[in-house]
């Protein structure tokens, strides 16, 4: 085929396109005259992405802050982008899911090799003068990461575990999500009852996470991987990809948390509270709150030990 031919061949494909929007093509191709070339610039909108950044202080470093929890949820975008594609597939297609999986995990191991941002790029007595400007908020509402939670396993997988043996599917979404993990870590540490943080969270968010969580209340990652036959769901590359996501997820991140916490609040003689008022070594480490997506690929011993050896890591060192 010559190049006339070719384009003869375009221009018959566009026709048949754009035939039942109620224009012709020659109308879309004057749109195409008309229009002015795209810039990368354009394209990303990136005098609005360097516009986004605006500190609340005089400290220089808050603008690290900033920059890099901006980073954090468009990663969390990501994930959640292909954590859709999962949940929406129909095919039980292995290496369709094998794919998301490890996209997943690639978008993961890129926060938690940078996080040495937060933990050593900021300097130390900034970061206690600028938090107090930003209180009450904190990464603790972060919806995208609790999205990010309940498209991957069912609602009863993430009810704190000291009460997890007592829910089931059988219950209702508004109920276990009454009951989830994370509420215990945003109460008041002197009084027990809820932070303003978690109040401000509930009112904005609760109505579209228990959506999302009647949604896929059968649909889940996790349900996905139970879904499959016998003989698919022996993959070992699967099960490996969907381990490495729980430790991503579950262990790792959470503990990259723990590290900066540890430099930032835990080094005076009394400890430093959370933004949020969240008790943070209560509520971070993942040997205490067992939030596991995939449950059934592990042993009972590896359940009850999840996360412990990484947590006596950050604060028994020299055990290693």
């Amino acid at each position: 085929m010559n190049n006339k031919e070719y384009i003869e061949s375009q221009i018959s494909k566009l026709e048949e396109k754009y035939k039942d929007s109620g224009q012709d093509l020659s109308s879309y191709l004057d749109g195409l005259l008309y229009q002015r070339y795209l810039t990368y610039w354009d394209y990303i909108h990136l005098d609005t992405l360097l516009s986004i950044q605006v500190p609340r202080t005089y400290f220089p470093d808050e603008e690290i802050f900033i920059m890099y929890h901006q980073i954090t949820e468009l990663y969390f975008k990501l994930i959640l982008h292909e954590q859709k594609q999962i949940v929406d597939d129909k095919s039980q297609n292995v290496d369709f899911l094998i794919e998301k999986i490890r996209r997943i995990n690639s978008y993961y191991q890129a926060l938690i090799s940078s996080f040495s941002i937060m933990i050593k790029g900021m300097e130390r007595e900034q970061f206690l003068r600028y938090r107090m400007a930003l209180l009450p908020s904190s990464g603790f509402q972060s919806a995208q990461y609790r999205m990010i939670e309940i498209y991957a396993t069912p609602l009863e997988n993430l009810v704190h575990h000291s009460e997890r043996d007592g829910f089931s599917s059988e219950n209702a979404i508004e109920e276990l999500y009454e009951h989830i993990y994370w509420k215990k870590g945003a109460t008041d540490i002197s009084t027990g009852e809820k932070t303003l943080t978690l109040k401000q969270f509930e009112y904005r968010y609760t109505p579209r996470l228990i959506r999302i969580a009647k949604q896929v209340r059968t649909s889940t990652i996790y349900h996905k991987f139970l879904l499959l036959p016998v003989e698919k769901k022996d993959n070992k590359a699967l099960i490996e990809a969907l381990k490495t996501l729980d430790l991503n997820a579950n262990v790792n991140w959470p503990l990259m948390h723990m590290g900066s916490a540890h430099r930032y609040l835990g080094k005076d003689k009394e400890e430093i509270n959370a933004t949020g008022g969240t008790n943070w070594k209560e509520y971070l480490p993942p040997s205490f709150q067992k939030v596991v997506f995939f449950p059934e690929l592990y042993s009972n011993q590896e359940l009850n030990n999840w996360g412990k050896q990484w947590v006596d890591h950050i604060f028994n060192p020299e055990k290693e």
